[in-house]
């Protein structure tokens, strides 16, 4: 018995137990089908990446395909007479350059004479082009009584015919069952002003540089002349005001939660509540800032002060929770060490643990301000969606605009050269994102410490 006992006990497991033979074939069908939920995971996982990146392509190449156009201008070389005997040399702002503008452009025109041919030949120029002739005269006084050449940009019908956006005809559809007969497109008055047209081509007037009008234009109800100066001031001091309010209440906030607050259902309460905050609708917060800051506290609407303030709540939840995984990143031996020297509990917070925990806070806080950046229902219920066509007089408390709420009101307008426009501005909107998100991530990398 005592031999057949010792007999067991030596026996290997393999023998003893059948399941535990790594060389039977069960075994190799059991680790097959593990290693087979392994790749067929990762292959899910891979998958779900390049999912990712094909609809994030398919969005870039979309918006580049309809936007790119907004990025060149149509223009036609002009050369002008700064005739003295209009232009008021003590103040050649005030004159009227309209007349000198169309002159100079009939003259490239001998032949049209009729009243209605030259007023269907001054469509072919933008409407603001005595605008530019202005700033350029109130830039160089000195130009007065000579001849200078201007470039002059086409009215958005004729810029979007020569980018090749708009035909000459369409179809007449309706019109005899459109049995494939076309007819001349209503954005162009006439056929003479299509021959007009062709004659600047055939001269080589036209050209098509960068559009730098639309980084430093502010808006303007004619597409050719639209730009975003504007909306970046807006944005800019919208999310100065975020900050100033948002960074150190969010840190603060933090902290004392972190390291200071006792441990009980009031404190559990609160940070269920800005967790909660953390994913609430940002049309919320607009609607708190609208009934808070512009019905209770009377604040003006329409100003960047107000816009911060409500992008500020927005993001106070997001900078507190990121700032708290930020100090939790930090050892408890750091604050061991530095009360075992004689720190008191806020030279051990202020000293040790908040500067190892920096570059977590800067990049929860600047990711952070790039979802503020992005935001349009807040800032549409303050109402800060006005129509700026200056920048000079941009302040706090002047109405104002910025990025996403522009974008919106582009793309609510019927002018067809607003929808490059459109997508100019969103790829402008997420290069300006993206470049936020790098910054954070440099930091991060930067300043972080390894433990």
């Amino acid at each position: 018995m005592t031999d057949i006992l010792d007999h067991q006990i030596a026996e290997p497991d393999s023998l003893a137990n059948p399941r535990h033979d790594w060389a039977s074939d069960n075994a190799r069908r059991r680790i097959k089908k593990r290693y087979g939920r392994d790749r067929l995971l990762r292959a899910f996982g891979l998958g779900a990446v390049i999912t990712a990146l094909m609809l994030l392509a398919i969005l870039i190449a979309s918006l580049t395909y309809t936007g790119y156009v907004a990025f060149y201008t149509t223009k036609v070389k002009v050369d002008i007479f700064l005739d003295p005997q209009i232009i008021d040399k003590e103040n050649p702002g005030k004159t009227k350059y309209r007349k000198i503008t169309k002159q100079a452009f009939y003259a490239y025109f001998p032949d049209v004479k009729n009243r209605k041919d030259k007023r269907n030949l001054s469509k072919i120029l933008s409407s603001g082009a005595q605008y530019i002739v202005r700033d350029y005269v109130v830039a160089h006084p000195e130009k007065i009584g000579e001849t200078v050449t201007i470039n002059l940009p086409l009215s958005d019908p004729f810029d979007q015919l020569h980018k090749g956006v708009i035909p000459r005809w369409i179809d007449a559809a309706g019109k005899n069952g459109g049995n494939g007969e076309k007819m001349l497109n209503p954005r162009f008055k006439s056929e003479k002003v299509l021959v007009w047209f062709d004659n600047l081509v055939a001269r080589d007037m036209l050209s098509s540089p960068f559009s730098w009008e639309l980084f430093v234009n502010a808006d303007s109800r004619f597409p050719e002349l639209a730009g975003l100066a504007g909306a970046f001031t807006g944005s800019l001091l919208a999310l100065l005001v975020c900050f100033l309010i948002s960074f150190p209440v969010g840190i603060a906030a933090a902290i004392y939660l972190e390291e200071f607050a006792p441990k009980n259902r009031f404190t559990d309460f609160i940070e269920v509540n800005i967790n909660n905050l953390a994913a609430v609708p940002s049309v919320v917060f607009g609607l708190l800032g609208l009934a808070v800051f512009i019905n209770f506290f009377g604040l003006p609407r329409s100003v960047p002060l107000v816009g911060g303030m409500a992008l500020a709540l927005m993001t106070l939840p997001t900078i507190i929770v990121s700032t708290r995984a930020a100090l939790k990143a930090v050892p408890p031996s750091i604050r061991e060490a530095a009360l075992g020297v004689g720190a008191s509990r806020h030279e051990v917070v202020l000293h040790h643990v908040l500067p190892l925990a920096m570059p977590g806070i800067l990049t929860g806080t600047i990711i952070g301000l790039a979802q503020a950046l992005g935001e349009t229902a807040p800032l549409l219920l303050i109402g800060m969606n006005a129509f700026i066509p200056s920048i000079e007089n941009l302040g706090l408390m002047e109405p104002a605009t910025a990025l996403p709420t522009q974008i919106f009101a582009w793309g609510d307008s019927p002018e067809r050269g607003f929808v490059s426009r459109t997508s100019a501005a969103i790829l402008v909107l997420i290069g300006f994102l993206v470049m936020m998100n790098l910054v954070a991530i440099y930091l991060r990398q930067k300043f972080e410490r390894k433990w």
